[in-house]
This record gives C-alpha cells, sequence and structure tokens, in this order.
C-alpha cells in the first residue's frame, strides 16, 4: 500500500445509519475532588476523522486514555464498538485494545530497537504470525508512510518528523479498527506537519479506519477532519464541521481558531487578590 502526497481531503466513509464507532455519554472524570471531565457527550461516526481540540489541561488526553481503557470514568458510559469499556474484564479490554492503534505524543518511540522492529513489536506481540510474513507486513506498513529505506535505521537516527512517520507505522501495524492521535503535530515543521496531516487523512481513508486526532494545530485539522470537538474546562464547548468552526462565533472557539491574544482565556492571569495586598488595599478597598 503507498500514499502518494496529494493535500489532505476530507471523505466521509461511514455507512449510511451505522451506530457510531465511539459513543459517549454525559461522561464525568475525576481524580479525587478535582473534575478533569464534566459531563463529555461525543460521537465518533465509523470511518471519519475526528479531531478534539481546547487548551492545554482541558482533558483531551485524559479522554483518549477512558477510550483505551487505561483509566475508568467516574460516571456516564462511554462505548467502543458496542461495547461498555468500564465493564470489560481485563481479557475482554485486551482483545478490544488490540483493535485500537494509537500515536502517542512526540512518538514515543523504542529508542533499543530499530525502525523495523519498532514497527514490528505489535504484530510480535499480539500475533502468532511467523516472521517471514512480519516482515512482509512491516514493510509495507513503512512503505506506506514513506520509510521503508530507513527499516534499518535507529530512533536516534531519524527526524523528529520521521519518527512520527515510524511510529504512525507501528499504530497501524494492526489493521485497528480506530486510530488515536496524542498531539501528532507537535514540534514539527510545516513540511513534517503536512506530510503527517495527509497521512492521516489518508491511511484512515485507505484502511477504512475511525481516527481521533488531539491537537491544538488549527489550520492542519481543519483541512483533514469530518468533525471538530472542543473542550473547555472539562465541557464540550462547542462542535461542528470544520466550516461551521471557522464561522463560529462563540468566544471561547473564534480565540482559538483565531489566535486572538484575549478573549475568554485571559491575557492577564487574574490576581486581584496579590495586587491588593500589594498596594495595601483590604478587602473593603480601603488602605490597611
Amino acid at each position: 500500500m503507498s500514499v502518494p502526497p496529494a493535500d489532505p481531503v476530507r471523505t466521509a466513509t461511514a455507512p449510511s445509519g451505522a451506530a457510531p464507532l465511539v459513543d459517549i455519554a454525559d461522561l464525568v472524570f475525576s481524580y479525587g475532588k478535582r473534575t478533569i471531565l464534566d459531563g463529555i457527550t461525543l460521537k465518533v461516526p465509523r470511518g471519519q476523522v475526528v479531531a478534539i481540540m481546547g487548551g492545554s489541561g482541558s482533558g483531551k488526553t485524559t479522554l483518549l486514555r477512558l477510550i483505551g481503557g487505561q483509566i475508568r470514568a467516574t460516571r456516564g458510559t462511554l462505548k467502543v464498538d458496542g461495547e461498555n469499556v468500564a465493564g470489560l474484564g481485563d481479557t475482554a479490554l485486551y482483545r478490544l485494545r488490540r483493535r485500537m492503534g494509537m500515536l502517542f505524543q512526540f512518538g514515543a518511540l523504542f529508542t533499543d530497537l530499530s525502525v523495523f522492529d519498532n514497527v514490528a513489536f505489535p504484530l510480535r506481540e499480539h500475533t502468532d504470525l511467523p516472521e517471514s510474513m512480519i516482515r512482509d507486513l512491516v514493510l509495507m506498513k513503512l512503505q506506506a508512510v514513506g520509510l521503508r529505506g530507513a527499516r534499518d535505521l535507529m530512533p536516534s537516527e531519524v527526524s523528529g518528523g520521521m519518527a512520527r512517520r515510524v511510529a504512525i507505522a507501528r499504530a497501524i501495524a494492526l489493521d485497528p479498527m480506530l486510530i488515536m492521535y496524542d498531539e501528532p503535530f507537535t514540534g514539527l515543521d510545516p513540511i513534517s506537519l503536512g506530510v503527517i496531516a495527509n497521512l492521516i487523512r489518508r491511511l484512515n481513508d485507505a484502511l477504512g479506519a475511525t481516527s481521533i486526532v488531539v491537537t491544538h494545530d488549527v489550520h492542519a485539522s481543519l483541512n483533514m477532519v469530518d468533525y471538530v470537538y472542543f473542550v473547555s474546562k472539562g465541557r464540550i464547548e462547542a462542535e461542528g464541521t470544520p466550516d461551521e468552526i471557522r464561522a463560529s462565533t462563540v468566544p471561547f472557539v473564534h480565540q482559538f481558531v483565531h489566535g486572538e491574544m484575549d478573549g475568554p482565556v485571559p491575557f492577564h492571569y487574574p490576581a486581584a487578590a496579590v495586587l491588593d495586598a500589594d498596594l495595601g488595599v483590604g478587602v473593603h478597598g480601603g488602605r490597611n
């Protein structure tokens, strides 16, 4: 399978009337008394690429961890391919995870393994395929991301953009039904960023998969996804198609999309009490 370079084109491939692959309703997650996600409801249709955007610390990566079953929700429902993730035992959860691919932040390659062995790892871990077949599959995945010629290199010998592509090849090694990308564009130059965005869209469509992309990058994402959810303070602040998001008048979304300096996310850190103390002003406005 080869992926020719081209501009990303949004293509919705979900069958009409099909149940969403990921279905989340009224999801709440807390660390102790600190609520991270507060009543999240969203759906990820089969065959689509869906972006989850929002500021740092808004709970985006936590949402991916919940989908993968690494952590369990405080309350609410989260279903993947019709299965209630929170209710699965270890064996069933392990089986479900085999059908998911994950691109971690910055790629997270095994530094002591070659490019080839990084991509082969999930095949060796989850299947009993002979090495001859694993070799063919790994080379196919590396060909798909344009790195077949780099198979013998070590992670320290490839660029950041190449490392991200190796990580994508590893994420799709088992032909997953769901691929999750955690900040796939962080730290990339414009050319590498465009390559990764193109690969996410084209591999999703070529594999007949479904993808969730957690990202801050507005331009790259809106050019290649089918739908966007904006998360702020643990809630869905807005949602819509890329065109709807670009035209949104929701203050937080408008500030985020246009990179404005001030708005719902203020430029100045709220420090009135500290300033009052510095100026010697009491709680009623008088001098101490």
